[in-house]
């Protein structure tokens, strides 16, 4: 009865996160553009099966993964051993990222936009081994107490240069794959593990030392993707054509045992952060689950939300966001596409879980200096404001490099100036503003203009739009407290 009442819980999140798309896609098409898209029942149905995906993938998460791997985060952290720390870390960032459904999300669209020029698969695994490299190196660097700034200005300065050179086909898509790795899954662990690291160290601080784990793991990637880009594009350019699957099949074999084939797949997915934990725990602490029953029923749950996600995704999600790139590009002039891009990035971050959670988290740190709902209103706006930009971008056909190399140099002055106490939240802070809900549809989105507008190509100017969101959050909460800290220091002066 208790695990019936937390599904429903879980389902009336999920719904309640996919309200406010709903809300501006209706506003959209009622009042703009006074018509209905044909598939609508359809669309409906796919955001019905994404809600109970994801209802289903959250309550094996709360019954499995998240208790247990915050437990090992613990244990470890009170054994003090570096190197079981360290790859303790690894395993967690690889597993937790493998598993991440946005990402699965953008690896499938690459895959098929680029006519399999990129491989899904080893998409993941770079993107994956390359966030479990970086937890490691960050549990490193909270165990140590090194200034994370230093990591992140030179780390940064890395990835402008790797973007100068990379292929224009990749570049979108690896600050999008940057942008998607922390997410549902991979935060609340990854965060967990800094936090618990630095709140059981002495001479360490949670605000300082425990947040920017997540930070590091958006920023590595996109130097990884962006090399593997080199490699793949360095035979020349090709172009690739929008496939959209809706998962529609006309044989009745086919169907089923498609299903089923889907089905391995995300036992495939899910399999690695299982092993990581299991591993852990039996062989390294040498301890048995306090309740394996309810880990392993967590685990199938996990599998099945996963699967509904996906299938919801096809349905669903996608349609919705290209539909309406077909829709706003029809319209005299760019007005309401742009307008449409603003209030999606708000309306979807104000309700983004993630956020809410790390806000919560910073504004417990910080002992009341930082307030929760303010950082949610900053960050909404930065996600706003950067989906609005990068959809400017593809209207007009400029090239990513320009806007991404300014946008992280920007960031990486701020960094120089901004108080310390704020650096590694603002960069956790970018990376926690793309939903598994919102990923798919401003992907979607993305696609759809590129798509649609004259002269532009689908996989150099669909991808990039994960990528402004998670930029622009950096900037506007950095920009907030260098004002608020100038404000504080001249009040202290006139008195």
């Amino acid at each position: 009865m208790f695990y019936i009442r937390a599904f429903g819980e879980s389902l009336l999140h999920a719904l309640k996160n996919l309200l406010p798309i709903v809300v501006v896609v209706v506003f959209f098409q009622l009042v703009v553009l006074q018509q209905m898209p044909d598939n609508t029942l359809g669309m409906a149905f796919g955001l019905l099966i994404v809600a109970v995906g994801i209802a289903l993938f959250l309550q094996g998460l709360e019954l499995s993964i998240f208790p247990v791997g915050k437990s090992l985060s613990n244990q470890f952290a009170r054994r003090g051993s570096i190197p079981i720390l360290m790859a303790f870390g690894f395993a967690l960032g690889f597993s937790a990222v493998v598993a991440e459904p946005a990402l699965i999300a953008v690896a499938q669209q690459a895959q098929e936009i680029s006519a399999g020029k990129i491989d899904a698969l080893t998409l993941r695994l770079l993107v994956a081994t390359s966030v479990g490299f970086v937890v490691a190196l960050g549990v490193f660097r909270t165990i140590m107490g090194y200034p994370l700034h230093w990591f992140m200005i030179v780390g940064y300065i890395t990835v402008v240069i790797v973007t100068w050179f990379a292929p224009e086909e990749i570049v979108g898509l690896a600050y999008d794959s940057g942008g998607v790795t922390t997410n549902v899954v991979t935060v609340p662990l990854v965060a967990a593990l800094g936090i618990g690291l630095a709140a059981s160290i002495r001479g360490r601080n949670p605000l300082t030392d425990g947040f920017g784990l997540v930070a590091l793991a958006v920023m590595v990637p996109m130097i990884t993707v962006q090399l593997y880009g080199i490699v793949v594009y360095s035979g020349g350019k090709e172009e690739g054509e929008l496939v959209m699957d809706t998962g529609g099949d006309a044989s009745p074999v086919a169907g089923p045992l498609r299903m089923l084939l889907e089905l391995a797949e995300m036992i495939r997915d899910v399999l690695p952060i299982i092993l990581t934990i299991l591993v852990f725990q039996y062989l390294v602490l040498r301890r048995g689950l306090s309740n394996p029953r309810r880990v392993l029923s967590g685990f199938a749950l996990v599998i099945l939300g996963l699967y509904a996600f996906v299938v919801g995704l096809k349905i669903g999600l996608f349609p919705i966001g290209t539909s309406m790139a077909e829709q706003l590009v029809t319209l005299d002039g760019f007005l309401f596409i742009y307008l449409f891009a603003f209030m999606i990035g708000f309306a979807t971050t104000m309700a983004e879980p993630a956020l809410i959670a790390i806000g919560q988290q910073a504004e417990e740190a910080a002992a009341g200096t930082l307030n929760g709902n303010a950082i949610r209103l900053l960050v909404a706006l930065g996600v706003a404001i950067g989906i609005t930009v990068g959809v400017h971008r593809i209207i007009v056909g400029d090239s990513i490099h320009y806007y991404i190399m300014g946008g992280y140099l920007v960031v990486i002055l701020l960094t120089t100036i901004a108080p310390r106490y704020i650096i590694a939240l603002a960069y956790d802070l970018g990376g926690v503003t793309t939903s598994e809900v919102t990923v798919p549809l401003v992907t979607a989105l993305g696609i759809g203009l590129a798509s649609n507008i004259e002269g532009r190509s689908v996989l150099i100017d669909g991808f990039g739009l994960i990528a402004f969101a998670s930029i622009f959050p950096i900037i506007t909460v950095m920009a907030y407290a260098i004002v608020v800290d100038h404000i504080a220091t001249r009040r202290k002066l006139a008195t």
